[in-house]
Parts: structure tokens; C-alpha cells; sequence
């Protein structure tokens, strides 16, 4: 089910009334049933998937809080401790593996067996990836290791258990939630509260601006391009990778809008998982603000197990910093071209860490003022520049077609573009192209005002009646008038859904 069908319309107040009018004591019932068909409506079967899923890690979790409450510690204990884990998390990584990277696997070894003149694989069976498998994998592996490590003690609710794992509004894309932060939530007593109610509203009409109006839009100048790449060269390019970089947040930041306003108006707290990443100076504080769900997940359960096990030095740092890197290309999607953005990342980072003296002995004798807004933002529009480029890789169906786009978008200098409507045949005619720019300019303004500690929705509320209506109401009435859909249109799936 898509938050941006009229399935989902329907789903969702019925749900919460639903919620609100039952006995807390079966509420978290409720919501499992109420989560499973909101799966079930994609695939009945891979709901099943979901369920042995888990089951496996629930049993896990069990047995490693009774080793660790009952084993008393010695050698036996830790050393059955370290079986269940090993055990339980390979499972999932298996069961990733086989849905998401066979195919990838595949195909890698037959170029290896081709070039060997050696009989190729030929899998008989075709494989459909599971929505939301990425996401929920890694909170299963994450619970895990946390009850191993005893940072949180074993959910003995299977049913409250199967509720952290499959909540409907973080199930398909996240936020990859800890079970520290939420699963003591379905143990609260949520009454209907008419401040959670306006701001969950708040978000989920933010967010279906992000996604209908300014998404989707751009998807068209996104998609007309790189089916048509050969066609278009320098700035042309340059303007695909902006509006792409554009569309890739706005989905994205779109879906965890509407996620977390549909979270708070039945009374839960999901965590933070943007922070206006295009303010950010450097690419690893891009990465500080950037799907902090993940980049939180890789730092604790890859990055830091990786760095800080032995001898720490610089060498093992830039080394830990690729391996992670690497993982969360992976973990994007089964194909080189995300590996290899992923490694651009982890080498910006690498490559800033070891000229960063050199760069600052120019800066002193240059007596360059590197606390000014002016250096920040150059630090911002390089970051960006970094950003968006890595995208090409990020978005084209392979390395050889991002590496010949890149060679198409500096061999030419045509600034003529902006002026020739050389724009407006890219996809996008001139009304929806200037919508495009509209738009855009709103989400900058609110990401500016809230990156500068303005919180917008506590001044709203601070503002009579009459004119908070007055916002609602104009609001709702772009995302229908702008909105991409209608005829010949079918409900985008979000971009996060594939990974």
C-alpha cells in the first residue's frame, strides 16, 4: 500500500479511529493486524516472509537474554551466546542476500565463467524483491546485537515484538528504528491528544507536497534525460543532476513526513532521520544529516566495531571508513554502479581527512576567515557539488553509461540554455518547469527558517484560527491543483522502496 494512494487515504482514519476507540490493552493488536494488511495489500506472501523473519530473531532474543541472565557469564555462556548470534544474524544476511544480490551474484560469476569459456549459470526461478526487507533486516540484525551486548533486555511479547518489526509507517522505507526507542512505546498509554493530532497532519500534508508536487515532478525531467542521456551535454546535465539530487530528497524526506506525522497522530515517537542535508559543510556532515537511520546503524554496527577493535591509527580509520562505505552501497542496491557511489563517499571523506592540514595551512597564509558565512558557504556548494555527481552513478543503469554522461557533461560549456528555452525541452514543459522552481524555493525557505532554529509549526499555532485555516487550506489545495496524478498517472512508488 502507497501513502500516496487513495487505498492508503482510507486505511489511515480508519485506523486511527479504530485505535482510539478500543481498549488500550489491545491497541498494539490492533496496529499488528492493522500493519500486516498494510503489507499483505502489496503481496500476501512475502507477509509470511516478514513473519518467519520474525520469529527467527524473537527466538534469538530470547535465548540470548536467558544466556545472558542465567549462562553466569563464563566461558560456556559466551561462547553459546556467540553461536545464537552468528546463527540468527546470518540467517537474515542470507535471506537479504537470496532476495536482493543473487541475481547480482550471478551475473558476476558468469562473467568470471565466461571469460573462462565455462558453462554459464542459468537460474530457473525469477525472484521478486521484498518491499521494505532492506529496512526491517537491519532492525532485526540491530535488535539482536543489542540484547547480545546487553544494552537492551529481550522482548518477550511475541506480538509486541512483531509490531516493532512491521509498523506500518516506518515498515517500507524506514526510519530503521532501535528497539530502545520503540518498542517501550507500545507499552504507553496513548490518549487522543489534539497537539499530536495537528502536527501529524502538519507533516503527512508537508509530505505529500515534498512527494506529489515537487517529486514526482521532477522525476519527469529526471527520467526524460537519462532514457534520452545521448541527446543532452554540459549544463543540461548539470541541471539533471540538481533537480535529480531535488528529487531525491524530497521523496525521500516526503516519505518520512508523512511516516512520522502518521506515527504522532496515533501518539508515537519515530526518530529524526533528516537534518537539511544540503546545509551540510562537509560530505561527512552530509552524512550526519542524511538518512540518519542508516548512516547512525552503519556507524554502530559496521563503522565502529571496525575501528575500534585493536589498534587505532589513521590507516585503520580510512580503512573502516571504506569498508563502511562500501556496505552502505551495497545496501542500496545490487548493482556496481551503487558501490561505486557509495566508495565516492567514503574516499571524499578519506581524502578530506588527509588534506585537511594542507588545507589549513593555506587558509593561514591566506589569512582566509574560515568562520565568515561566506566560506560556509562555499564549504556548502562544494559539499553539494560532490553530492550531486555521485548521484549520476547513483541513478544510471550502469558504470559505463554514468562515465559517459560525465564525459557529455564537461566536454560542453553551453550556459546558452537558460536563455534559449533549451530547458523546457527536457521533460518538463514551461508551466510545470517554473512549478518545479516554486516549489523548491518553498522547501528551501522552510529547511533555511528551521536550519537557522525557527520551529515553524509551534509559530504557526501561536497564530489565530482564522489564519491557520487559511495556510491549511491553500496548502491542500496545491498538492491537489500541482500534484502529479490523473489520468495516465499511477500512485510512484517512492524511491526507497526499491533498496
Amino acid at each position: 500500500m502507497l501513502f500516496n494512494s487513495l487505498h492508503f487515504l482510507m486505511f489511515f482514519p480508519i485506523v486511527t479511529l479504530i485505535y482510539f476507540i478500543i481498549p488500550q490493552k489491545i491497541r498494539y493488536v490492533w496496529l499488528l493486524i492493522a500493519s500486516y494488511y498494510f503489507y499483505i495489500a502489496w503481496n500476501p506472501v512475502f507477509s509470511l516472509l516478514m513473519l518467519a523473519s520474525t520469529f527467527i530473531s524473537f527466538i534469538g532474543g530470547i535465548l540470548l537474554d536467558r544466556a545472558n541472565n542465567y549462562g553466569g557469564g563464563g566461558y560456556k555462556s559466551q561462547k553459546s551466546k556467540k553461536y545464537i548470534v552468528v546463527i540468527t544474524v546470518l540467517f537474515h544476511v542470507l535471506l537479504l542476500f537470496f532476495f536482493k544480490y543473487f541475481y547480482f551474484a550471478v551475473d558476476n560469476v558468469n562473467i568470471i565463467l565466461s571469460a573462462l569459456h565455462v558453462q554459464l549459470i542459468q537460474p530457473k526461478f525469477d525472484i521478486i524483491l521484498p518491499l521494505g526487507i532492506s529496512f526491517y533486516t537491519l532492525q532485526m540484525i540491530a535488535y539482536i546485537i543489542d540484547v547480545y551486548k546487553r544494552r537492551v533486555n529481550a522482548e518477550k511479547n511475541f506480538i509486541k515484538y512483531a509490531l516493532f518489526v512491521s509498523f506500518f509507517p516506518k515498515l517500507l522505507a524506514g526510519p530503521i528504528e532501535r528497539s530502545k526507542t520503540l518498542l517501550p512505546q507500545f507499552n504507553e498509554i496513548h490518549k487522543f491528544d489534539y497537539t499530536n493530532f495537528k502536527f501529524g497532519i502538519q507533516l503527512m500534508i508537508y509530505g505529500y507536497f515534498l512527494k506529489m508536487v515537487i517529486a514526482d515532478r521532477a522525476a519527469i525531467l529526471v527520467n526524460f534525460v537519462f532514457e534520452n542521456y545521448e541527446a543532452y551535454s554540459g549544463l543540461e546535465l548539470v541541471v539533471t543532476l540538481i533537480v535529480y539530487s531535488v528529487q531525491l530528497y524530497a521523496d525521500f524526506f516526503g516519505y518520512t513526513m508523512i511516516a512520522t506525522g502518521a506515527a504522532q497522530v496515533m501518539g508515537f515517537k519515530l526518530m529524526q532521520n533528516f537534518n537539511h542535508p544540503y546545509f551540510a559543510n562537509s560530505v561527512i556532515d552530509f552524512w550526519r544529516r542524511w538518512h540518519i537511520s542508516l548512516s547512525s546503524w552503519l556507524r554502530t554496527y559496521i563503522f565502529l566495531p571496525l575501528f575500534y577493535r585493536g589498534s587505532v591509527n589513521k590507516f585503520k580509520y580510512y580503512i573502516s571508513v571504506l569498508i563502511t562505505f562500501f556496505i552502505s552501497g551495497a545496501w542500496h542496491g545490487a548493482n556496481w554502479t551503487f558501490i561505486f557511489w557509495g566508495l565516492t563517499h567514503g574516499i571524499s571523506i578519506v581524502l578530506a581527512d588527509i588534506f585537511k592540514p594542507v588545507f589549513n595551512k593555506i587558509y593561514f597564509i591566506l589569512k582566509v576567515n574560515t568562520e565568515c558565512w561566506s566560506f560556509r558557504l562555499m564549504q556548502i556548494v562544494s559539499t553539494f557539488c560532490i553530492i550531486a555527481y555521485s548521484r549520476i552513478f547513483f541513478r544510471s543503469p550502469d558504470i559505463e553509461t554514468a562515465l559517459i554522461m560525465t564525459k557529455q557533461m564537461f566536454s560542453v560549456w553551453n550556459p546558452w540554455i537558460f536563455f534559449d528555452n533549451s530547458l523546457y525541452d527536457m521533460g518538463l514543459d514551461r508551466k510545470d518547469f517554473w512549478v518545479l522552481c516554486f516549489s523548491v524555493m518553498i522547501l528551501w525557505v522552510v529547511s533555511f527558517m528551521q536550519e537557522r532554529g525557527i520551529k515553524i509549526r509551534e509559530e504557526l499555532a501561536k497564530q489565530n484560527l482564522l489564519f491557520r485555516w487559511i495556510i491549511y487550506i491553500i496548502a491542500i489545495e496545491i498538492i491537489i491543483v500541482f500534484g502529479i496524478y490523473g489520468e495516465g498517472y499511477d500512485a510512484s512508488q517512492f524511491i526507497y522502496f526499491q533498496f
